[in-house]
């Protein structure tokens, strides 16, 4: 789990890094930070899963920080002084308040609680995915960062991978990228009339306007994309059963 630590006291941070070294969580802190300025960059720029938030920093609150990060998905444990500020931050959609001095077993309870919501939600999300592919065999789903997609595949151009994302690319112009590999998508394309000429690339069949024997395929759209000497035989195959049948 990785998370932020935002608290203006030096000795706060470091009591609460001893802390987390205790718990039976694991909890990776990627920076910590005493401003909301800062841990909107920091947040913005690493994408925390957990935040450590206190409510007075040196130049806001922890509900500046929160509304400045509206766009991004993390979970939030206030960790205060100030009782006062309980149902804000319950409101605001906290996990816990945690009260100073932090409780060691009220932290690992608090880290407990931001555990089973993860899990929820990735069972949530396998839910949703599976019965799209299992009921509706010509959508797909993608899960993208703050939304679920729901991609028509006889609409769906091409998809091209590049260091562990996936951008998906429709008919329409619209394209969607995905925090996910090219080969987790591929049985479910090939089973859709999609082939797969390169290693970044899988290309619906239906939307290939010619193959150039030099190993260049052209899509209706204008597209180009490349044929490896490897797959070549199997895309030519693929193609030439497409166009016949």
């Amino acid at each position: 789990m990785k998370s932020l630590i935002v608290e203006d006291k030096a000795y706060i941070r470091k009591g609460l890094l001893n802390l987390l070294t205790q718990v039976e969580t694991e909890v990776t802190v990627l920076g910590e930070c005493e401003s909301v300025k800062d841990a909107v960059i920091v947040a913005n720029t690493c994408k925390p899963d957990l935040i450590f938030l206190d409510i007075n920093l040196i130049d806001g609150t922890g509900f500046d920080f929160l509304s400045q990060t509206e766009n991004l998905s993390y979970k939030v444990i206030f960790i205060t002084a100030y009782e006062e500020y309980a149902l804000q931050a319950l409101k605001a959609g906290a996990v816990d308040y945690l009260m100073k001095p932090v409780d060691l077993e009220e932290l690992q309870i608090a880290l407990r609680k931001v555990s089973e919501i993860s899990v929820l939600k990735q069972k949530q999300q396998i839910a949703i995915t599976k019965q799209v592919w299992n009921n509706e065999g010509d959508k797909l789903v993608l899960s993208l960062q703050d939304s679920f997609q729901v991609v028509q595949l006889d609409e769906l151009l091409y998809c091209e991978s590049d260091k562990g994302y996936t951008t998906f690319y429709c008919n329409d112009g619209k394209k969607h990228l995905v925090s996910k590999t090219l080969k987790e998508f591929e049985e479910r394309l090939l089973q859709a009339n999609f082939t797969r000429p390169h290693q970044s690339f899988m290309v619906n069949l239906k939307f290939i306007d010619k193959y150039d024997k030099s190993g260049i395929i052209y899509l209706k759209n204008g597209k180009k994309i490349p044929v490896s000497s490897r797959k070549r035989d199997t895309f030519i195959k693929a193609f030439l059963q497409w166009n016949n049948s």
